[in-house]
């Protein structure tokens, strides 16, 4: 809807809501609509090739999947080009974008461990504010497979289509509610939908369906789509879209294994990109199909529209599939947020921020109190204004999963990335002068104050929110020896 319309529509609207009180409530408080990925790697979205040198926008080559309704987002709102899951595997991501907390603490650490009871989610918050509040998709904070809408809500009260887990392609309404699609009997990721049942499609829908329930009263809905996360499949015609495409092998695939830390050795996975792409496509006309809907509505102006994924998918970088590990294809995500009332158009935040500095930011930006169990930042002026407030510090911190090769820890910056680990030596990478991340810069002594200054800050952050990685005693002597050495 043109501006000067929507303009004219809110002057009518406003008179109504005078005496109206449920209008009245509409229009003072924004509603927040959050769409949510799995597995998605940034670079597939045209927004982000924007932000990135030629090489890095086109990691496979030229062939792209092109995501307009997406980059609208982008382009009318706020884009982060530094946003990291807090771990990144889907449950502890997860629980730390809805708690502000990090995982050692929800105490959702890697996959398949239910989040607390203790833990209050930004979902609660806004209902316990009088916010109508509902969740489809994939949850992956309880137990069970799929487990339809559990019996823990934590604020999202229309949680009807919420399911713990899985990847399945086909979902569909029955008597007796929701069930994924079978094949002889039995719940299959083989079965593949049509445009009303294939997962991200029908997921789309149920968001409409909520707003137009909700549309005349503050709502927060959270839809968390499982797509583009394996197996990588859709249905026509995004499955045979891509089939012809070509593509190349990204640059870090080629490297040497040879003194390569164990969270990040070489793999043998494939790059190639066209069923991914398909199912990337369909996300982003069902983004479009939301935002289309929120227009006729008028409420699109009215509505926080953000979009970001759990964590990405590396797509043959390093010759590796999937995520887990440090590496910017598996732990950097999209973030954008759309809110023309106090977001300018096109603004680019460029300062490092994790999925659990999201709880504060939000409710700040809504002008909705916290309930004082964050422990992420409030970045919302960021948002507002384009600038760091004069205290910031550009650095983030993010962990692996535990066992084997993933007892990691992290911190970043825009520009620089530190990995601490139980098993290997200390890494330091310079974004900027090597992005494929395939020099160890630790040693280095033109990094010395770089690597003692983001070493203090892990301290810091270890002894801040308990994070019993940092107080590994070789993690901790390693550390401890940075900052009094400057990292020799």
């Amino acid at each position: 809807m043109k501006r000067c319309r929507f303009m004219n529509w809110m002057g009518a609207a406003g008179l109504a809501a005078s005496c109206n009180p449920t209008l009245a409530a509409r229009f003072k408080r924004p509603n927040l609509l959050i769409i949510q990925t799995d597995e998605h790697n940034f670079r597939t979205l045209g927004c982000y090739r924007e932000t990135l040198s030629e090489d890095q926008a086109f990691m496979w080559g030229p062939a792209v999947v092109e995501t307009p309704h997406i980059d609208r987002i982008a382009h009318e709102g706020a884009l982060c080009t530094s946003f990291y899951a807090t771990t990144p595997v889907c449950s502890p991501s997860r629980g730390s974008f809805v708690s502000g907390q990090y995982p050692q603490n929800t105490p959702v650490v890697t996959n398949n461990i239910a989040m607390s009871d203790d833990v209050i989610t930004f979902a609660q918050i806004l209902k316990d504010n009088g916010y109508s509040t509902g969740y489809s998709g994939k949850w992956h904070l309880d137990h069970g497979k799929p487990a339809w809408q559990p019996e823990r809500t934590f604020g999202f009260d229309d949680n009807r289509f919420m399911f713990n887990r899985g990847h399945w392609k086909l979902l569909e309404d029955t008597p007796d509610g929701p069930r994924v699609g079978q094949k002889k009997g039995k719940n299959s990721y083989g079965v593949i939908g049509d445009e009303k049942t294939f997962t991200t499609d029908w997921l789309a829908n149920k968001a409409v369906e909520f707003i137009t329930t909700n549309k005349n009263k503050p709502f927060c809905y959270m839809v968390s789509i499982p797509d583009p996360h394996g197996p990588d499949s859709s249905r026509e015609p995004y499955a045979s879209m891509y089939k012809d495409q070509e593509y190349t092998r990204p640059k870090s695939a080629s490297k040497a294994n040879k003194g390569i830390p164990t969270w990040g050795k070489m793999g043998k996975a494939g790059f190639g990109q066209s069923k991914y792409y398909g199912m990337v496509k369909c996300i982003d006309d069902n983004v479009g199909k939301i935002i289309a809907h929120l227009e006729k509505t008028a409420l699109m102006d009215h509505t926080i529209v953000i979009f970001t994924s759990d964590h990405g998918d590396l797509r043959g970088e390093h010759a590796r599939a999937n995520k887990g590990v440090p590496y910017e294809g598996s732990a950097k995500v999209a973030f954008l947020m759309r809110w023309p009332e106090k977001i300018k158009a096109g603004t680019i935040i460029n300062e490092s921020l994790g999925c659990h500095d999201f709880l504060p930011t939000i409710l700040n930006l809504m002008d909705v109190p916290t309930a004082g169990k964050e422990e992420g930042r409030d970045a919302s002026a960021l948002f507002t204004t384009g600038k760091a407030p004069a205290d910031w510090k550009d650095i983030t911190f993010f962990r692996g999963t535990g066992g084997k090769g993933m007892e990691w820890l992290a911190a970043v910056s825009d520009r620089y990335k530190i990995i601490y680990s139980v098993e290997n030596e200390p890494w330091l990478f310079d974004l900027k002068t090597d992005p494929d991340e395939m020099v160890n810069q630790f040693s280095n002594p033109e990094y010395r104050e770089i690597v003692r200054t983001m070493s203090s800050e892990l301290i810091t952050y270890g002894n801040q929110f308990d994070d019993p990685r940092a107080k590994d005693p070789k993690v901790a002597g390693e550390l401890q020896h940075s900052v009094a050495n400057l990292g020799v």
